[in-house]
């Protein structure tokens, strides 16, 4: 017997939905942009080169409306070394969220799930990779078998999506469109990963990448083909060649809307629509509507001048709120029209005390409840929302937005009220009541409490926001010192306890549901900065870094274990709240700001981009969740 959660239901309903609907129009127009190869016989006709049941629901949006095909959008990227923007932007996945954070199948034609612990995958008959071969079942297979359980390629091993209770699954073909994913305990993680910014791809196009793989071919000849290219070894060729989110290698087939064309090094990436792409419109005509697309480098520094000048047909990235009123300028001159869409992280900044600090006294206090929380009453948040934001942000700690299903009104206004008075009482119970002649509070040692806050150029406004608590807590006798160096750095000193305060992003996922991961609020990964050495040892199965000393924290790391194995949706929202509620009380990071408008600046010409919709990452892919595919541009 079957056991679905809500979300799974969904995903089940829906799929049954599209078996039972009508088939999608006949494919009619073939795209003009593909037509004379077509009638060279490089290309089969449209009907040929689609699933036998392509992907064909659309945008729900009242202003949504079908297009027509051509055209080329000029993209501006802060890169250059590849050109994962598109991979982001394109947002072709197994699964993928809708514009209504809906789990719905993608790539897949239909998911079967039983008890959360079996997982049927159905691929969509006749689906094709961008050179034309067939997407089936053998690339699941040999992603499995000569990728993700080859210890020279994955010496980790399979992804931790993959694994429940450190055991990965058991892997099954079924038939040439069929694959299957079993535990012995249920895998809540596994179908939203599916749908991640960055997922785990557990397939790979096996016709193109067994050239480079020794199981396949020589590896004699492959080790000398390493060398030839100035590389370590077959593992590091077949890394090259594969890639598959970075999009850096032409010659890779894929199964995004657009298929790059040409080779890094370059500043000026290109892309052309691919021929296979799974995704039709109510007429029948194949996504995407827009032919091509450009993506070209261009410094940080750069990008809001060449956006407002018309450079740039689509840019969100590279953009901040600093940007708005430039480009408002720009918009009138008409080059550009302009959204701003409200990002949707639990904080767009924070403040994250390293409860791993190397210094002794300093940890000791960091890992003090009742300091943090003197820390985070201290700060003014309206004022920073006036001076810095023109009142349009959402001050409050660092937890779920008011969108998310998850929100009470409890957990953002925790310890986040203005009150220094509180702050002072806190402080001085913790000892620290004695006072130098500038009224800044002593240490046990007799030294003076300075916190030095470090940051890593992650917002524009960092060091004024900063600046607006420095003066917040001088209130309460705290010396706040600012530094800035680059981020890869900042993050080193971090996890090796040498940093003690930085600033940060705040959750990724403010709008989060039940049935998405928590993972970000237990000690699970060494990039978080308020215990790297705690995520360190969660990352290396005890292998490095430090157990959780705290009981809050390890109650965070039980409580995420018993999501990922929740029978039901129930379970799965007890831990999420447990946990939110952990965090809003213990204020394990000191959230400052949330919402921040996030200019969004495109080709006045361009249709079905959305006036306003969250801004995050992951879940949603920044733009990809709202189906870029489906933009067009007006004559």
């Amino acid at each position: 017997m079957r056991a679905f959660t809500p979300i799974l239901t969904a995903v089940l309903t829906s799929a049954l939905l599209a078996l039972s609907l009508p088939a999608p129009a006949a494919a009619q127009e073939e795209p003009p942009f593909l037509a004379e190869r077509v009638e060279l016989g490089q290309l089969p006709p449209l009907a040929e080169r689609l699933p036998a049941r392509p992907r064909s629901d659309l945008p729900e949006r009242d202003d949504w409306e079908s297009g027509h095909y051509g055209g080329r959008l000029n993209l501006l990227t802060r890169g250059g070394r590849d050109a994962r923007d598109l991979v982001v932007l394109g947002y072709a996945r197994l699964m993928v969220w809708t514009e209504d954070f809906q789990l719905v199948p993608d790539l897949l034609l239909d998911v079967e799930v039983e008890e959360n612990r079996r997982f049927t995958l159905k691929l969509r008959p006749g689906h094709r990779w961008s050179d034309g071969q067939p997407f089936t079942a053998e690339d699941f297979r040999f992603w499995w078998e000569q990728v993700a359980n080859n210890t020279a390629l994955s010496p980790g091993g399979p992804p931790s999506e993959l694994l429940v209770e450190g055991q990965p699954p058991s892997f099954e073909v079924l038939d040439e469109t069929t694959v299957r994913f079993s535990w012995d305990q249920p895998n809540n993680q596994f179908l939203p990963a599916l749908a991640a910014t960055r997922p785990p791809f557990i397939y790979r196009p096996a016709h193109y990448l067994r050239q480079f793989h020794p199981d396949f071919t020589d590896q004699t000849l492959l080790e000398a083909q390493a060398a030839e290219a100035g590389l370590q070894g077959w593992p590091a060729l077949f890394d090259q060649r594969d890639r598959p989110f970075l999009l850096a290698n032409p010659d890779h087939p894929t199964l995004q809307p657009w298929r790059l064309l040409n080779a890094p090094p370059t500043r000026r990436w290109r892309f052309a629509r691919n021929p296979y792409f799974h995704r039709v419109d109510g007429e029948g005509r194949q996504l995407p509507y827009v032919d091509e697309v450009v993506l070209e480098a261009a410094s940080a520094e750069l990008i809001p001048a060449k956006t407002a000048a018309g450079d740039s047909h689509l840019q969100d990235r590279g953009l901040t709120f600093r940007d708005a009123a430039f480009l408002k300028e720009a918009e009138a001159r008409e080059t550009l029209a302009l959204k701003l869409w409200p990002i949707a992280r639990g904080a767009q900044l924070a403040i994250y005390p390293n409860l791993n600090a190397a210094e002794p006294g300093l940890r000791g206090l960091i890992r003090t409840t009742d300091f943090r929380r003197a820390l985070s009453l201290a700060i003014d948040r309206n004022e920073i929302n006036q001076v810095i934001y023109q009142g349009l942000a959402l001050p409050g700690a660092n937890s779920v937005l008011p969108d998310s299903p998850l929100y009470r009104p409890a957990l953002r206004g925790a310890w986040a009220q203005h009150d220094p008075q509180a702050a002072n009482i806190l402080l001085d119970g913790l000892g620290l009541d004695r006072r130098d002649a500038d009224g800044y509070r002593l240490r046990a040692d007799g030294a003076r409490l300075t916190l030095i806050v470090e940051a890593g150029d992650t917002d524009p406004a960092e060091i004024d926001v900063l600046e607006l608590v420095q003066s917040h807590w001088r209130e309460i006798g705290v010396e706040l010192l600012v530094r800035s160096r680059g981020r890869s750095a900042l993050r080193n000193s971090i996890q090796a306890g040498e940093t003690a305060f930085s600033v940060f992003y705040g959750l990724a996922n403010g709008l989060a549901r039940a049935s998405m991961s928590p993972k970000e609020l237990a000690p699970t990964g060494d990039r978080q900065n308020h215990w790297p050495l705690w995520g360190l040892h969660y990352e290396s199965n005890g292998g490095r870094g430090e157990a959780p000393d705290l009981p809050a924290a390890q109650r965070l790391l039980t409580l995420f274990a018993t999501w990922k194995t929740a029978p039901d949706v129930e379970v799965k929202r007890a831990a999420w709240e447990e946990m939110l509620a952990i965090h809003a009380e213990e204020v394990f990071t000191i959230g400052i700001i949330a919402r921040i408008p996030q200019p969004v600046a495109h080709r006045p010409d361009l249709r079905n981009l959305p006036e306003s919709a969250p801004y995050l990452y992951d879940p949603g892919a920044y733009l990809g969740y709202s189906r870029p595919d489906t933009y067009w541009i007006a004559e």
